[in-house]
Order: C-alpha cells, then structure tokens, then sequence
C-alpha cells in the first residue's frame, strides 16, 4: 500500500520526463504527435490503475485511520518529513484527481487543442496530475504548500499556449491571484508549525491546537485561510475563475473546475479545522456569509449571462456556477458540524464529476459551432441541439439538471447536507446567523434552477425569441423552414410558427463521436451512482471526519 501511494504520486512525474524524450522507435506510431499523446494517455491509465488498486487494498472498515502511510526524515534541520498517507478523505478526492486526468488524456488524444507541439502539452498534464495527488496525500505543512504550488505553473503555460482568446491577461491574472495568495498561506502554516513544535499534521491535528494560543490561532486562521479562499474561489476573490476558465482550453477548465479548486477546500477541512479549531470558530460566521453572498452573486451572474441579448458566454456562465456551488463547499465546513463538513466534501466530488461534464460538453460544442455565445447557440446559428445532436443535447440537459441538484443525481446531496449543517450548527456559534445563511443559501438553489433551465430551453429546444408568426395570408419568409406548432404539430407556413433560418443553418451536427463516449460515461455513471447511493461516498468520509472534528458527535 505504501508503494502503491508513493507510485501514485511519483508516476506522473517519471512520465513527464519521459514525454520529453524522443519516442523509442517501436512506440512512434504515425507521428512523434500521436507518440506523446499516446504515452499522456498510457502514464494517466496506469495511475488511475493504481489509485483503483490502492481503493481496493484500503480498510473500509476504519476510513479514519491514515493508512498507507510513509514517513522519512527529508529535512532535519526544520524538521519536515516526507510523510504520506490516506484516509476517508483525501481518498476519494485522489481517485477523482486520476480519473478526471486520465478522461483529459483520453479526449486530447483525439481532439488536441490548438497551440505548440503535444510534448510540452502532455508533460504539464502529468506535472499537474502530479502536484494535485501529492497535495491530497502529504501529512507536512511543508510538503502540502510546496504541493499546492506545483500545480500553478503548469495550469499557467497551459492556459496561456493552448487557451483561446485573452489567453494572456487571463492566465497572469491566475497566477498572480493564486501566488499572492500562497505567500499569505505560507506565513500561517509557519506560524503553525513553529509555534506547535512540528509541522506534521497528524501530531497537529490529534491535540487540536493546544499547543497554540488562541491569537496564534486566529492569526494563522486568517493566513492560511486568504490563501486557501483564493484558491477555492470564495467571493469576493474570486474574479481570477471566470477569466481563466473562458480562456483555457477545454481540458484546462475540466482540471480547473473538478480538481484545483478542490484543493483550497481540502485545506480547510485537512489543516485549519483540526489544527486551529478556536481560531476558526472566530471566522465561520463571516466564512458562512461569504458562501451564502457567493452562492447568491455566482447565481445572479448566471442569470445575467443566460438572459437574451446579453451576449453570454457558456463557459463563462459555468465558471461563475462553481463560485455559487462551492459556496454551499463553504457553507458546510463552517458550521463545523459532521453534517455540514461531509456536505461539503461530497459536494466536492459532486462538483468535480459534474462540472467536469459541463466544461467537455461546452468545448465539444465550441468545437462543432465554432461558439460558445450564448445568443449565437441559442438562435439560428446553433438552435435545438435535440434536434440537430439528440444524444449531445440530452448529456447537456442531463448536466444542468444535475448541476441544479436534482434528487437522484449527485450534485442533490452536498448541498442538502450542508444546508441542514447550516440549520444546527457547532456550539458556540450563532445559530441566529446561520440560520439566516440558510435562508440565502436555500434561495440560491432556486435561482441555480432558473439559469439551468433557461439554458437547457435556450441551447436545447431552441430560442422561442427566434421564431416568428407571420401574418395569415402572407407569403413565406425566403429560404424559412416549417416548423412544428407547438399546439396542432403542423409545419405549415400559413398562421404556424416558423424559423427564420437557412437549411443549411439547421442541418444536423454530429453527435456524440466514440472517444466523447469514452470521456464522458464514466463521469455520468458516477453522477447517477453517487446520486442512488450517497453512502458508497459518506461511508467513507463520515468516520474521518468524526475523528477529525474537535468534540464531534455523530
């Protein structure tokens, strides 16, 4: 098990260098191209092969003990260690990381962005699948930081070489965010290692902070916590999210939305609430209205994207979807309650699976219309995907209604079990505000469902703005073709409705193609079954979190 964590995280990195290397003469196949995307895929599929492996091996029945553990001394001289481990937590959230990479590989292979050569394009894949599995089994304070860097730089190059239009400003304005966020993490997680003794997290986390004053605490907090937000995003620090998903390319906003975001809330739940338990108690109720004002501003600005004649764009519109739902990620930690804490990560992988969907689907259909507005997808360029691409009309439908939290499907879950954390939250907190968050929170799912359907009618059924009924009698639009009336089903032009486009602007788009299916199934699988059986994820990360939380009871 041990070797099996370590060969995990250092696999990626092998295959890295390995991708800068010309292709033994054996493995060229067509070109040196299809050479390095195909080892992209081959090093993906074998660590996604060992994460399902280190998943099979590990003791379910005790989820919240750490297990395939490595401690060696690295540093002796500032005591930091290379210590590895996993329990209930982080192991969904490694898996996850594997599978969302691996379907990223998978999708490049076939539909490789446009931009430099496939070498540097695979070797920062696997340098970000690298840094983002060491961030989720590392137990140093050290260890975790140097991880949580690792990722920035190559999610970097590849939005600024591969992404589309504002490539540039977009990808600097990320990692000036994120960095100046990580120098302010930095600072708390050396005050919390120096003034405990270690900078091992278990040690840190088994006496809660005791070793820390309650001013080192709140210090630390509000240190690790600015870094941590800025990652996640949390309004108002979020604006970096929108520019950087519009601008990656699809494999890039697919990592982005379902794997590094997910690291600023790992963070929370890992270091601050174990560690600084006093000091966090003095912020959740202001981290409680940062997620529930998130939840309502991400909303709003969906709603604004969604509206005709707004010039919206999807993808836009689905990067500010992830600051509201990982606002109820938020939500949930800061009621500090088992509740609220496993809403939140189960809303983390939620979210992972299903705007990981999204972001494939949204570059797919870039891909085919040459657009991503949402006017021009909505009217006679780009109308009725049920009926120009059922099947790829049906997977987008199937999204947002998972997305909005549909019961049944994953997305529900997180967000109701961090809603009802909100409604009795840890003692000592002001139930009162809380309360109150649960109200906007709750609210912000009702407008979740308004920009999701208008979406799904507009880019699915059509824009009904771009249907016109003409006066009885009066000749045909040129060029216009009948259409269905929604009441008699006739397609006549005389008193029905038509559609003032070309036949050539409504000619079918090809649909859904073989490796698309590939990418795309197990993520859909996933939804429906983490949707019908919420305890295949909670039974895991129940126990962790019980013996996590200070003073939890179940």
């Amino acid at each position: 098990m041990r070797l099996l964590l370590a060969s995990a995280v250092v696999l990626p990195l092998l295959g890295a260098g390995a991708a800068l290397l010309p292709a033994p003469p054996g493995l060229r196949g067509r070109s040196p191209e299809q050479a390095v995307l195909r080892h992209g895929v081959t090093v993906t599929g074998a660590v996604l092969a060992v994460t399902l492996v280190l998943t099979a091996g590990f003791d379910h029945d005790q989820p919240a003990a750490v297990q395939a553990e490595t401690d060696l001394s690295w540093i002796p001289a500032l005591g930091v260690r290379l210590h590895l481990g996993i329990d209930g937590i982080s192991l969904p959230l490694l898996v996850l990381t594997a599978l969302l990479t691996f379907l990223c590989a998978v999708y490049s292979y076939f539909r490789m962005p446009a931009g430099p050569s496939p070498t540097g394009f695979v070797a920062l894949l696997l340098v970000l699948e690298a840094g983002t599995l060491a961030t989720f089994a590392v137990l140093d304070l050290v260890l975790f930081f140097l991880a949580f860097e690792m990722v920035l730089i190559p999610m970097y190059f590849l939005i600024n070489r591969w992404g589309g239009d504002g490539r540039g400003p977009a990808a600097w304005k990320f990692i000036l965010y994120t960095l100046l966020g990580s120098v302010v993490m930095l600072l708390g997680l050396l005050l919390v290692g120096i003034q405990g003794g270690t900078f091992d997290m278990l040690a840190l986390a088994t006496d809660n902070g005791s070793e820390l004053s309650r001013a080192t605490q709140i210090t630390a907090v509000l240190a690790i916590g600015v870094g941590l937000a800025v990652k996640t995003p949390m309004w108002p620090l979020h604006t970096w999210l929108p520019d950087a998903h519009t601008a990656a390319p699809t494999i890039g906003s697919v990592l982005l939305a379902g794997v590094l975001l997910k690291m600023g809330t790992y963070g929370f739940v890992r270091i601050v609430l174990p560690v600084a338990p006093d000091g966090f108690r003095t912020f959740a109720p202001y981290l409680a209205a940062f997620a529930a004002a998130g939840i309502v501003y991400g909303s709003l600005a969906c709603l604004a994207l969604a509206r005709r004649g707004a010039g919206g764009d999807l993808k836009r519109l689905i990067a500010y979807s992830s600051v509201g739902h990982m606002g109820f990620v938020l939500l949930g930690i800061a009621t500090m309650t088992p509740t609220g804490v496993n809403g939140a990560l189960f809303a983390n992988v939620a979210h992972g699976l299903i705007t990981g969907l999204l972001f494939f689907l949204v570059g797919a259909l870039k891909d085919r219309t040459g657009t991503t507005d949402l006017d021009a997808l909505a009217g006679r360029s780009g109308a009725a995907l049920y009926g120009r691409m059922p099947r790829f009309g049906g997977l987008l439908a199937f999204g947002a209604v998972a997305s909005l939290g549909l019961p049944g499907l994953a997305g529900f879950w997180g967000e109701m079990l961090a809603l009802l954390g909100a409604f009795d939250p840890a003692p000592g907190l002001d139930r009162a505000a809380f309360l109150v968050c649960l109200a906007v929170g709750a609210f912000g799912t009702l407008l979740t469902a308004a920009y999701l359907l208008i979406v799904v009618r507009r880019v699915c059924m059509g824009d009904p703005a771009e249907r016109r009924a003409p006066t009885p009698g009066a000749a045909p639009t040129p060029g216009a073709e009948p259409v269905p009336d929604d009441r008699t089903g006739t397609g006549t032009h005389g008193g029905t409705t038509t559609l003032p486009a070309t036949r050539e602007a409504a000619a079918p788009l090809p649909d859904v193609h073989g490796h698309e299916y590939a990418a795309w199934a197990p993520l859909v699988a996933l939804t429906v079954l983490a949707g019908l059986w919420p305890a295949l994820l909670l039974g895991l990360t129940d126990p962790a979190v019980q013996h996590l939380l200070p003073g939890a009871t179940p």
